[in-house]
């Protein structure tokens, strides 16, 4: 299985790993394409996956992203866990870059006009709004008050900017991660297919120097000698 581990990591080391990855996020990208490659699956259908997990990148849909590849990757008849696996874009070195120009772009794009939006403002607007979002819930089941007044100026103040700016910089990223990989993938796979053909090649070979040499009395070494 692709995201099977032998031991299970606790809640601290999933965090971590989520800011910083063991080994550092050269070695987790390595990681990544290491899996895209040995994909059981055409080039075209691992490439169109590559492509949704990077557009769903560009969405503010925390907490989603992996639903929204995997649904993407469907309608568009692609590879699900290579969707997944393209969600990788999306990670603490390339968020603050998202996430501050989707925003941007996206309040141009509407005409509301904002001047730039810190990233760390960005991340804690969502975990308050995630907040507020369950605590109506309790609320209501509670027969208690809800309060709706933030979330409405954190949906048209960065949501609803975020989503819409974020559509037209996810199509470039995604469609020129597509015919990036798209090549490369299918280079990888012909050349992992040429060596299994030529270690298949070699067992056969040596299996008849065996063949050969249990049926005069020789060893495949001896054989290999009397034929040079």
């Amino acid at each position: 299985m692709v995201f099977r581990r032998r031991n299970k990591r606790t809640f601290m080391e999933w965090l971590q790993a989520s800011v910083y990855p063991k080994g550092g996020w050269l070695r987790a990208a390595h990681y990544v394409w290491h899996r895209l490659t040995r994909l059981p699956d055409p080039p075209h259908r691992i490439a169109r996956g590559v492509w949704a997990g990077v557009f769903i990148s560009f969405t503010p849909l925390f907490g989603l992203h992996f639903f929204g590849a995997a649904l993407i990757a469907f309608l568009m008849r692609g590879n699900i866990i290579a969707a997944i696996l393209g969600t990788f874009f999306g990670n603490p070195v390339t968020f603050p870059l998202i996430a501050v120009g989707s925003v941007q772009l996206g309040h141009w794009l509407l005409g509301t006009g904002v001047d730039g939006v810190p990233a760390s403002q960005i991340l804690s607007a969502f975990a308050y709004a995630g907040g507020e979002v369950w605590g109506n819930v309790r609320a209501f089941f509670l027969d208690e008050p809800v309060k709706w007044s933030h979330l409405s100026h954190f949906y048209y103040g960065l949501f609803k900017p975020y989503l819409v700016g974020g559509i037209l910089p996810g199509i470039v990223a995604a469609t020129t991660c597509y015919y990036v990989s798209l090549p490369m993938i299918a280079a990888y796979q012909k050349l992992r297919q040429k060596r299994r053909r030529d270690r298949a090649e070699k067992l056969r070979e040596r299996a008849a120097a065996r063949a050969r040499g249990a049926r005069f009395g020789r060893t495949p070494q001896e054989d290999k000698g009397n034929s040079s």
